[in-house]
């Protein structure tokens, strides 16, 4: 299958190219870049030698048009420019921006900034969490691709609001990030000394993925989710760490059976022994998605734990298994790809 991967000079971008080389039944066709338009894409990104051979080309409607699935790996707000008229041409996208997340085309355009180009496609646009829209997806022409924080934290509380175990006006989201979830571009506060030997919360009023996480949640929800989100920034490159917190309804469910067993057709969702709590390193390059349960002692609260890589499982990886439920691969393929420790 050909397939074009659109603004790939990101860290998101040459994730889903590392992916995609590796993926048996991916042909990339097309890789495009404003900036680097005529550069090879090894020159850029010396990883990928030997895997890639293309040039950096300028992002055309009629070429990408020949490919069967387009991948947009792009600022938020240049997606929804384009997707239109790729899709009146047949051809299937899956957005890894914010583009389409978000129903709400006012909301969406209070947390971006920028008024919505295609409000009419929000409606029609899949949200791509697998583990919730698997057969959604399966027969989607757009894929709204989650981000990282949504990822992690809608993982982890969706079993306990299905089954109606905790107070959905409880819940708390404390999470880390690496820095490579800022993207890559020079930035007093991404630099390696701004950031190195130390940890901080940041976006406190309010961060854009917070409407995207109530969005999703509500969806298991008989009432509207009250959540208090405070995402952090971690020294390390990549990894989320979540430490979600909610109060109990009641001590009468096993709530490590519980997620045991509502996970355990998921390949990339991996529920942890009693006792364990995840490490970013442990899933580092992979694709998947490790939780814990904890329950402090003396308290009605539950706490759970999730850990994932935010550029494979939080973006490229998860688009990747989004592509392959839309075309009937083995939901696996390109991703059975080992952590990479230390």
């Amino acid at each position: 299958m050909d397939v074009a991967v659109v603004g790939a000079t990101g860290y998101t971008g040459v994730e889903l190219l590392r992916i995609l080389v590796q993926h048996p039944q991916v042909n990339i066709k097309v890789v495009t870049s404003r900036a680097e338009a005529g550069v090879s894409v090894a020159s850029v990104f010396p990883n990928l030698r030997q895997h890639i051979t293309l040039n950096f080309s300028e992002p055309d409607i009629d070429v990408l048009a020949e490919c069967e699935l387009v991948f947009f790996a792009t600022p938020n707000g240049t997606a929804m420019t384009m997707v239109p008229e790729l899709l009146r041409k047949g051809v299937r996208v899956i957005d890894l921006s914010a583009d389409f997340r978000i129903r709400d085309a006012q909301l969406w355009s209070r947390w971006y900034g920028m008024q919505h180009a295609c409000e009419e496609l929000l409606a029609e646009a899949v949200y791509g969490l697998p583990e919730v829209n698997r057969e959604r997806i399966k027969n989607a022409s757009l894929i709204a691709n989650p981000g990282c924080y949504p990822t992690a934290v809608q993982l982890g509380f969706i079993p306990l609001l299905r089954n109606k175990l905790v107070d959905p006006q409880s819940l708390i989201a404390d999470v880390k990030s690496g820095v490579s979830g800022a993207g890559r571009k020079a930035a007093l506060g991404t630099l390696l000394c701004e950031v190195s030997e130390s940890i901080k919360a940041y976006a406190i009023q309010g961060h854009r993925h917070h409407p995207e996480i109530v969005q999703g949640l509500n969806e298991h929800s008989d009432e509207q989710v009250n959540l208090t989100f405070m995402p952090h920034l971690a020294p390390m490159i990549r990894g989320i760490q979540a430490s979600l917190y909610a109060s109990l309804l009641s001590d009468a469910t096993d709530i490590q059976k519980l997620y045991e067993d509502y996970y355990k057709n998921e390949i990339f969702v991996d529920v942890l022994e009693p006792g364990q709590s995840p490490e970013t390193r442990a899933v580092r390059g992979s694709n998947m998605c490790h939780i814990a349960i904890s329950r402090p002692a003396d308290s009605n609260k539950i706490v759970i734990l999730a850990a994932e890589d935010n550029l494979v499982k939080g973006a490229a990886g998860q688009a990747v298994q989004n592509m392959n439920i839309m075309f009937g691969y083995p939901e696996p393929s390109g991703l059975d790809i080992v952590s990479v420790l230390p």
